[in-house]
């Protein structure tokens, strides 16, 4: 088992909607805080959901764990507290990943695609994440053109992400939850090397029941906060409560 590591807090780097990264007296390491917020997907509504924090945190852990088994490094060293981690420093790509298997929301507004339908192939496709310019689609020339990653980094990202689907289609449905889509995000290393960053949990994966096709998305949250909370610990159940 390796050492644990201590840190102390410092000064706040960056706040997401879900998530701060702080600033540690060890220049290697960040504290990554998840908070209880939550966010329809439309930004309608906003609230909390009491654990919430906790749970992503203790989900993305293991998910990062998990990964790692399966050769796809992340920034995650340990947990620190209930609701933080300790993590490597890394220079975040500003793009999302994200991973669709499952034909909903976006697609079937755009392209008419028939919803819940499997798609032949999962489909890649990388956001901006820029508030100001609504995050915007790019594509993988748009990347290298604009200098957010090398040719062979997007190519690297481009297989880890094909990865983490393959490794978490299996795992959710041995879980009896279908993997809809989900987002991912990546940086450099202080090595140059490229890992994965953020969270995996229920806030970044759209996780829909096999026998009901019942969602546990964000969705729930904006049908009702107490419906939220309810999917929220049935996911943590089926995965930590099956280990």
């Amino acid at each position: 088992m390796s050492k644990e590591i201590k840190v102390k807090k410092k000064t706040k780097l960056y706040e997401d909607k879900t998530i701060v990264v702080f600033e540690t007296d060890n220049e290697d390491y960040f504290i990554q805080e998840f908070s209880d917020d939550a966010i329809a997907p439309d930004g309608s509504k906003k609230g909390k959901i009491k654990g919430k924090g906790a749970i992503n945190n203790q989900l993305s852990g293991h998910m990062f764990n998990y990964l790692e088994s399966y050769h796809v490094p992340s920034h995650f060293i340990q947990p620190q507290s209930e609701n933080t981690m300790i993590v490597r420093k890394l220079e975040m790509i500003p793009v999302e990943v994200f991973v669709r298997n499952i034909a909903t929301g976006t697609l079937v507004k755009k392209y008419g695609v028939e919803e819940g339908k499997e798609l032949e192939r999962p489909i890649l496709e990388f956001y901006l994440k820029d508030d100001s310019k609504k995050d915007s689609l790019i594509n993988s020339d748009d990347l290298i053109s604009f200098e957010y990653a090398t040719a062979d980094e997007v190519q690297q990202i481009e297989r880890y992400a094909r990865k983490t689907n393959a490794v978490l289609r299996s795992y959710f449905h041995r879980r009896n939850m279908l993997l809809v889509d989900f987002k991912l995000e990546f940086g450099h290393s202080k090595s140059g090397k490229i890992k994965l960053g953020a969270g995996v949990n229920p806030d970044t994966c759209n996780l829909w029941d096999i026998c009901s096709n019942n969602t546990f998305d964000k969705n729930r949250f904006r049908q009702d906060s107490a419906k939220g909370e309810e999917a929220l610990n049935e996911i943590y159940n089926r995965i930590l409560g099956s280990n």
